[in-house]
């Protein structure tokens, strides 16, 4: 039999990602109708599948039997430990899906290593015997040699075969500065305006995605105040933008303002942009 990679190329994933797939192909080269007994192994270290090196481990890790479209499906694809009744010359795509941890930078790997083991003497829809080679002289009867290739973690002529494929993670890189500018106070109005009580500032949050890093989706930005201000009613402005360092006064209204808090929910940020979260405060 053969284990193949059928992807030909990594799976790229996201950090915190579940149900991530894999695709292999099992073929039987045999002469005989077989079962294959499959199993997924995780590898620690040493390359990869794909001019790459193993760093991190996928969690999780399931096979599955596909239906016969090449699509991973966990309604319709069938979560099993083996193939069953494979025929003579017949293939099948098995996919290995698994869960992405979340702390993970761009560049990390994960290898695993499918590998398949011939079984035979099951009837439909219960998995048969490792298949052993005829031992001595020629028979009479049907002899079995083995004749598979080594593969990625196994042996030639021992019964099974094994391949590796991976998953390569591409996440966002995110930074944030936080400024402040004080607006008015009651002294000077907006000339030269001091931060002294009844002084207005006004706070930017900026959240920069680096370059080459996959789009950030998702981002909340919460900021707890101090007792010695007092946060301006409906002065939220998200996904606003910067020049120079500086942020401008645009943006959209929105966010919120609860138990001291001030959030609200970035527009996705891609590689080398900018978005802000902006509001004003005054000093007690």
């Amino acid at each position: 039999m053969t284990v193949a990679d059928a992807d030909g190329a990594t799976t790229t994933v996201s950090p915190g990602e579940n149900n991530m797939v894999t695709k292999f192909t099992v073929t039987n080269s045999s002469n005989a109708v077989l079962d294959f007994g499959l199993a997924v192994a995780q590898q620690t270290g040493n390359a990869g599948a794909h001019s790459n090196t193993d760093s991190f481990d996928a969690t999780n890790l399931r096979i599955y039997v596909d239906n016969g479209d090449g699509v991973f499906n966990s309604g319709t694809d069938t979560l099993v430990s083996y193939i069953d009744e494979l025929a003579a010359d017949a293939s099948k795509t098995v996919f290995v899906v698994s869960d992405i941890p979340l702390s993970l930078a761009t560049g990390s790997v994960a290898a695993v290593t499918l590998t398949a083991t011939a079984r035979e003497g099951g009837t439909s829809g219960s998995q048969g015997n490792v298949v052993t080679q005829t031992s001595g002289a020629n028979t009479s009867g049907m002899d079995t040699v083995f004749a598979d290739a080594g593969g990625a973690t196994d042996a030639q002529y021992d019964g099974m075969h094994s391949a590796k494929d991976d998953y390569t993670v591409f996440a966002a890189a995110l930074s944030v500065i936080k400024t402040s500018t004080v607006i008015n106070d009651p002294v000077n109005g907006t000339t030269n305006p001091k931060a002294i009580p009844g002084a207005t500032l006004e706070y930017c949050i900026i959240v920069s995605n680096a370059a080459g890093s996959a789009t950030a989706t998702g981002v909340t930005v919460s900021d707890p105040l101090p007792s010695t201000v007092t946060y301006v009613a409906d002065s939220t402005y998200l996904n606003g933008s910067v020049t120079s360092g500086v942020c401008n006064s645009d943006g959209s209204l929105g966010g919120t303002f609860s138990a001291g808090t001030v959030s609200g929910t970035l527009s996705n940020i891609a590689a080398s942009d900018t978005k802000t979260l902006r509001f004003r405060a005054t000093i007690n």
